[in-house]
């Protein structure tokens, strides 16, 4: 954790010591969890590194280079730790190559060093061979520097059962030698598949909370988009490019999705005044960078969908026959029946309501979507607005009694009242 002032420590050791660990310390932990190959001691001895630096920085002065000091000052931490604890046999034995005094010199741990580090850490944390939720908890946890506690309420869980999964998440990692490495090019496209599914499923429960009091929940939001940034920082991919616009062009609707009260307003009754345009303008330029590559999969198409909406001044002005085709090829892509139901409501406003509801109609009567509550408050909606008050009032009933998300309920339950009215 930064360290904390006091009246012995210099103020502007300390704040260099402060602004080198917000910035830089995970990066330098994922360079010690590949030198050390144990994440609980990588973290022990980042702390310990940093406390070094406030006293012994006093003295000498700040570094050249200050992060290839700490790993240095961390790595021999790790080495006395490991003697005093009678691991030094066992475990120097694996590792004793790059623990050993002179096995890496400081002036060789370069940007590219940690930048390389810190991307083959997310690609560890986001193995397949690790259910999603630990994939999600050890990626917030190790990447991005949450507490426990932080994750289990963005979460909804208990800091017991996080602990926990990142507890057996790191266990299997060290059991199955699952290693520290950037995957082969004949595999990353499997294995950035998980990387992005893990930043998507984070930041969608940070747009739109799966359950509890809140519709919203920004830092988790914005803790996924800085994980899609630093993930293009270090390579350079277009459906990378895809998700991050993705994220970009959703996060500049934020201040325009719920009204003073906390309760939510539909994309088509937003105040598109308020849409962060410079947000709009950074996700539009990475769709059409994503595009240029004609390498681009699911999330660049999302992303095309959420940008033609961005450049639409009002709901009746937007391209929904377009929309209807990008869900075509994103169906197309990767066939899902909510890929169907949204491309159902695109329809709807392109061809009008009966048309879209035939088509929700169908998905529900096949199975699908059954226990979904947005599949019938999209039912609703288009009962509602065809005056078809019966169906409607049913349908919305339907939705409440699925709803988990308490802003959402009373959106509905609000719509429900307007039809009694």
């Amino acid at each position: 954790m930064p360290i904390q002032s006091n009246n012995n420590t210099d103020l502007k050791i300390r704040t260099a010591v402060n602004d080198i660990y917000k910035k830089d310390s995970r990066r330098i932990f994922a360079t010690l969890v590949r030198l050390i190959s144990d994440f609980d001691l990588a973290e022990e001895v980042l702390q310990e590194a940093f406390t070094v630096a406030v006293e012994q920085w006093q003295v000498n002065g700040i570094p050249s280079n200050p992060c290839a000091w700490l790993v240095s000052t961390a790595r021999f931490k790790a080495l006395d730790t490991m003697r005093r604890q009678s691991r030094f046999d066992k475990t120097i034995a694996q590792h004793g190559e790059l623990l050993a005094p002179g096995s890496i010199e400081i002036e060789d741990l370069d940007e590219k060093t940690f930048n390389d580090d810190h991307l083959r850490l997310i690609f560890t944390c986001c193995h397949p061979a690790l259910s999603p939720f630990a994939q999600i908890a050890l990626t917030l946890r190790e990447i991005c520097g949450l507490t426990t506690e932080e994750i289990a309420s963005a979460f909804l869980s208990s800091p017991v059962t996080v602990a926990q999964r990142i507890v057996r998440a790191k266990a299997k990692i060290r059991d199955a030698k699952i290693p520290y490495e950037v995957p082969s090019r004949e595999e990353l496209s499997e294995r950035l598949e998980s990387v992005l599914a893990v930043i998507y499923l984070m930041f969608n429960e940070g747009y739109s909370a799966s359950s509890g009091s809140q519709a919203l929940r920004a830092d988790l939001s914005r803790l996924a988009i800085h994980l899609g940034q630093v993930l293009l920082e270090l390579l350079p991919d277009a459906e990378i490019m895809g998700l991050l616009a993705l994220m970009l062009l959703h996060e500049s609707r934020r201040e325009a999705r719920l009204d003073a009260h906390g309760d939510l307003i539909l994309l088509e009754e937003q105040d598109r005044t308020i849409w962060n345009q410079d947000l709009i303008a950074a996700g539009t330029q990475l769709v059409e960078r994503a595009v240029a590559t004609s390498e681009f999969g699911t999330y660049t198409i999302q992303a095309a969908i959420s940008a033609e909406h961005a450049r639409s001044s009002t709901a009746a002005d937007t391209n929904w026959s377009q929309i209807v085709s990008f869900y075509d090829l994103l169906q197309r892509a990767e066939p899902s029946p909510v890929v169907e139901l949204n491309r159902a409501v695109a329809v709807a406003m392109s061809d009008g309501p009966q048309a879209g509801l035939i088509l929700i109609d169908s998905i529900l009567e096949r199975g699908d979507l059954v226990d979904y509550h947005l599949a019938h408050a999209a039912r609703a909606d288009l009962n509602r607005r065809m005056g078809n008050i019966t169906a409607a009032r049913s349908a919305y009933t339907q939705a409440i009694s699925l709803v988990k998300q308490e802003p959402e309920r009373r959106f509905l339950e609000k719509r429900l009242h307007e039809l009694a009215e």
